[in-house]
């Protein structure tokens, strides 16, 4: 009998392709609210459920239709920057949401959860950040993530259940929105270049960052269920490669207009270096290969070219005004 799975946020970018690596071997179901994800994204293998991991009541339901075997929860509105600005959206949404998912998978034992983290959680850490570092988040949706790791451990203490904790870090490929003014830098390059506008960084652009291509993580995560061992432990999954925004800009450029410009924007408050070692998961997980920045940035790009690129649209329900960055205010 095909086992059942399910993926919430798995019509978003990381799930959508997560779900594309099991769809055909199992019952997979999608829930997603579409508010950044898009059916386009979902295999016709799935069952596409449109709905928010914050409805209790939905999600209640679900879990009382279909026995789970194994859930991908990585729903959630991932923009660190903007989360100081949207905080009682970020919590409902990041934390109430997960909590939900959580009271579920315990009720109707679930075999494995597998929660998509967040590098935000680390803050400003030593270098490089590693698995046994106290967390000390600098944001709001960094700080979700981590109470709902903590939640999650503490429900594997209590009632038993069984979980993997992923911290990917600026993961960047096909399906991203880039769309979103707000986050994915490599995506609002992209959107900028193609539209004709110069891009934008905010401060000096001497930022550290570790660019990982989906196709290097989806598989990774999405095989973890099986790997008995990994069950309740937490690991950062991405590139061993950092690169600073300046020269991402560079190679964005190179890859669709070197003549683009480039415009500096006042510092914003955010991490300044953020790059992790990955040594836990070469342990549990053999032969992890990664590609190439400019490899996956030129495919990234044929993608984009095929798709409709938009205007970016502005955040509807900012709740705080106050150090607003000016770019984010039109």
């Amino acid at each position: 009998m095909r086992k059942n799975i399910l993926i919430t946020g798995g019509a978003g970018f990381i799930g959508s392709h997560i779900a594309d690596k099991l769809c055909h071997s199992y019952n997979v179901t999608v829930v997603d609210d579409l508010s950044g994800g898009d059916k386009i994204n979902v295999n016709d293998a799935c069952d596409l459920i449109e709905g928010d991991v914050s409805d209790a009541v939905l999600i209640s339901k679900l879990f009382k239709l279909i026995k789970f075997d194994y859930v991908f929860h990585l729903a959630a509105y991932a923009a660190e920057g903007l989360s100081h600005f949207i905080r009682k959206f970020n919590y409902t949404n990041n934390l109430i949401g997960s909590v939900n998912i959580i009271n579920e998978c315990i009720k109707h034992e679930v075999k494995c959860l597998v929660f998509t983290s967040s590098i935000a959680v680390y803050g400003k850490n030593q270098l490089p950040m590693k698995e046994d570092l106290t967390p000390h988040p600098e944001d709001p949706y960094g700080i979700a993530k981590y109470a709902v790791e903590l939640d999650i451990r503490a429900a594997h203490e209590m009632f038993g259940l069984n979980y993997i904790i992923f911290r990917p870090f600026n993961v960047f490929g096909e399906r991203q929105n880039i769309n979103d003014k707000y986050r994915n830098v490599i995506g609002i390059f992209i959107n900028q270049i193609l539209s004709g506008k110069p891009l934008t960084i905010f401060g000096d652009g001497a930022q550290i960052r570790a660019f990982t291509y989906i196709d290097d993580i989806s598989s990774i995560m999405a095989d973890s269920i099986f790997v008995k061992n990994a069950y309740n432990n937490t690991f950062n999954i991405g590139s061993d490669k950092f690169y600073t925004v300046n020269k991402l800009a560079e190679i964005v450029k190179k890859t669709i207009n070197p003549d683009a410009e480039i415009i500096y924007h006042n510092k914003r408050k955010e991490v300044d270096h953020a790059y992790c070692d990955i040594s836990k998961i070469q342990e549990y997980i053999l032969n992890i290969k990664y590609t190439p920045l400019e490899c996956g940035i030129k495919n990234m790009v044929k993608w984009a070219r095929a798709s409709k690129i938009k205007k970016p649209e502005s955040f509807k329900n900012i709740e705080i005004e106050k150090n607003l960055p000016e770019s984010w205010r039109s």
